[in-house]
């Protein structure tokens, strides 16, 4: 935890310290916990001095997802590069789920990007580094295009699903009681959601996003993508 210390020399307050405090806080208790006041008292500091490295709540929500792509572009950049069409995949297939794994640990991060309206230069150089790897694997710009259409939020590790109740929340109470009552007008549902369960339910960001969906569907895309660069380079 980020916290200023209550005796002895202080801390200098930046934007670092702040950020820091944020996405700690927002860990532990949720994105809704993250408020001003709130993490002025993360950090020790009275609510107006954060306004002296944090302009307002947007800008404070674009800096914890920057911290956040940042570790992540730090943790992929140390990975294999791609030599060529013979190691594309893997090398992809292993950067995303790397990426997976750091967002997992960020549950907040999935909504708070999807209400940011433009792409950070964290998000930007991420996607650049997707790009080099098309391109070594043999991809046109075309192609490439398609596929980073085609893998969405997927690339960042995370999908973004129609209906998403956090698990044990009022609203997963509510999705299953309505199943109950319309029992015999959606029968195939309620029979495939008696079968299915998550097996590892740390590793879920949402209701259906556990580990083995999120990789199945991610191997199907990159495996319609290898055999559309099979057509396009023969």
């Amino acid at each position: 935890m980020v916290t200023a210390e209550k005796s002895g020399p202080r801390t200098p307050l930046s934007r670092d310290l702040v950020l820091a405090a944020a996405v700690d806080l927002a860990d532990r208790a949720g994105i809704d916990a993250l408020t001003m006041r709130g993490l002025a008292e993360r950090v020790g500091v009275e609510a107006m001095s954060l306004y002296h490295h944090i302009a307002n709540k947007e800008d404070l929500l674009d800096g914890v997802c920057e911290v956040v792509l940042d570790k992540l572009n730090e943790v992929v950049d140390g990975q294999p590069k791609a030599t060529g069409p013979d190691d594309w995949k893997r090398v992809m297939r292993e950067r995303i789920l790397t990426a997976r794994g750091i967002v997992v640990k960020h549950k907040w991060l999935p909504a708070v990007l999807e209400t940011r309206t433009t792409m950070s230069p964290a998000t930007l150089r991420y996607h650049h580094e997707l790009l080099a790897i098309f391109r070594t694997g043999g991809f046109s710009y075309d192609l490439a295009h398609h596929a980073l259409h085609a893998l969405g939020s997927r690339a960042l590790g995370f999908t973004q699903e129609l209906f998403d109740p956090a698990p044990g929340s009022v609203e997963e109470e509510q999705a299953m009681k309505a199943f109950e009552v319309m029992v015999d007008q959606v029968p195939l549902l309620v029979e495939m959601l008696s079968e299915i369960a998550h097996d590892d339910p740390e590793s879920t960001l949402g209701w259906c996003d556990d580990q083995t969906e999120f990789e199945f569907a991610l191997d199907i895309i990159l495996d319609g993508l290898d055999r559309k660069l099979a057509e396009e380079t023969t």
